[in-house]
């Protein structure tokens, strides 16, 4: 009897044992999930950087292998915004090799959406539908928990986006009013309004991109959230032409975009290309080229990342096969033929990448030059007319177009006189002596003689035009 009541005792002091560590597991997965979102959200880069260092150092004194995967989840979502795909993929291969083990459906639903959407930005739009599958898969077997509508949402919103990539429109939007109703933020509002107004329904895009930015606003919070309503709110007033919002818009984005850009890396490039389009459109070619050149360089940043990652897949791939070729000597033949082929298969893949993006750096160098080009344009015509007015200002602005001008002019003489230099400079611009004598208001036969003086002092040639020697100087 007395065995039996000690047995009964021990199940229970083992049963509240068990029940009260699943309680403190549940409380941290809890407080670490909401305080992460909260800080990658609010671009605290630092701030989450150490909370989840410390909950990984409670986990491990919990003995909570789930809890070290889900930091180790967090910091991998941390480094795709900061585009350093390498780390993420150390992060995320820590991640699966705790969950492997793991009877918990929530977190590895949570694992498989976040590398659905690593896969996405390595352009494997098939893979990231898989995993996101399979996190929808696994979320529909958990219990009911205060977590599981954060990740649903999460679930559906990524889904609404490869769906869209997919061109499967209906469906994409069915899943976006799926997050919708789980999302009190305004982030599916400004996801609906982003799908609407890129299939030209301008009323509908306004109705929802008004809805997501007034809450932005009255959450009262410079985040992710507010960085994307203001971002598409200024893309709606671009394209409805409304410029002046669109620029305070796209200004308060960017602004937005400067205090949570250690999380949002990626984000600051499509702001870059909504102001040159913006600028472009006004006529305003020096800040339309600031942008397009802001733009390329971030541009090229992502691609210097992808790339990299590509080339790691490689050398994994080609590791992982060196280890069967020593274990499995006898399958050699095999080995050596799936390696190459795989190597075959990774290198089109590669090369394609490659291909596509020397294609768009090539339009985003040729577009650059060409808005040099029309800047220049313009600076002429504008310094001519300058000219034509006998403005003060034209010498100023002329030194602006033609830097290296008047320093050879002073090379070859130190000693010439102000109004001299704007003689030469409307030489320079090819004004006939007459046009000259028009805009100074001096006599034609004046200038005839300004010329005689200006070749003395400057030592040409009496056989050289001088229109060509003003030509040859830069």
């Amino acid at each position: 009897m007395m065995r039996i009541f000690l047995f009964v005792l021990l199940f229970v002091l083992v049963s509240c044992h068990s029940h009260s560590k699943k309680e403190a597991e549940k409380k941290f997965d809890v407080a670490l999930l909401r305080q992460n979102e909260k800080f990658r959200l609010g671009g605290e880069y630092d701030s989450l950087i150490t909370l989840n260092k410390r909950y990984y150092k409670q986990a491990d004194e919990m003995n909570y292998q789930d809890g070290k995967a889900l930091c180790y989840i967090n910091l991998a979502e941390l480094n795709i915004s900061l585009e350093n795909f390498q780390k993420a993929q150390i992060l995320f291969d820590n991640a699966k090799e705790i969950l492997d083990d793991s009877e918990d459906n929530l977190h590895k639903a949570r694992f498989y959406n976040v590398y659905g959407r690593f896969n996405v930005e390595l352009r494997r739009l098939d893979k990231a539908f898989q995993y996101n599958n399979e996190a929808m898969s696994l979320i529909s077997k958990s219990d009911h928990s205060p977590l599981k509508d954060d990740i649903l949402f999460s679930i559906y919103f990524r889904q609404a986006i490869y769906l869209v990539q997919k061109k499967q429109y209906q469906k994409a939007l069915r899943y976006f009013h799926k997050a919708k109703r789980l999302d009190d933020t305004g982030l599916a509002d400004c996801a609906i309004s982003d799908y609407v107004y890129m299939h030209k329904d301008k009323d509908s895009a306004y109705k929802y991109i008004t809805i997501a930015y007034n809450k932005a606003n009255l959450r009262g919070k410079e985040d992710g959230i507010a960085l994307y309503a203001n971002t598409i709110m200024g893309e709606y007033f671009l394209y409805d032409k409304q410029y002046d919002k669109a620029e305070q818009a796209l200004i308060k984005a960017l602004k937005i975009n400067d205090k949570t850009k250690r999380i949002y890396v990626y984000y600051g490039k499509y702001i870059y290309n909504d102001l040159r389009i913006l600028y472009e459109r006004t006529g305003d070619k020096e800040k339309a080229y600031f942008y397009l050149k802001a733009y390329t360089e971030a541009f090229d940043r992502t691609n210097t990342s992808l790339l990299a990652t590509i080339n790691q897949d490689m050398e994994s791939f080609i590791t992982v096969t060196q280890q069967d070729a020593d274990h499995h000597k006898s399958k050699i033949y095999w080995i050596i033929s799936l390696s190459f082929l795989g190597l075959c298969l990774l290198g089109l893949y590669a090369w394609r990448i490659i291909v596509t993006l020397r294609k768009r750096k090539k339009i985003l160098a040729r577009e650059a030059e060409n808005l040099k080009i029309r800047m220049n344009d313009n600076k002429q015509e504008e310094i001519i007319e300058l000219g034509k007015k006998n403005d003060p200002e034209f010498l100023d602005r002329f030194k602006e177009t033609y830097p290296e001008f008047i320093p050879q002019l002073f090379m070859i003489n130190p000693n010439l006189e102000n109004s001299e230099l704007i003689f030469c400079a409307m030489l320079k611009l090819h004004f006939s002596s007459k046009e000259i004598a028009n805009y100074t208001m001096v006599q034609h036969r004046s200038i005839q003689q300004k010329k005689y003086r200006i070749r003395k002092k400057l030592n040409i040639p009496g056989e050289t035009d001088i229109y060509h020697f003003f030509d040859t100087l830069q």
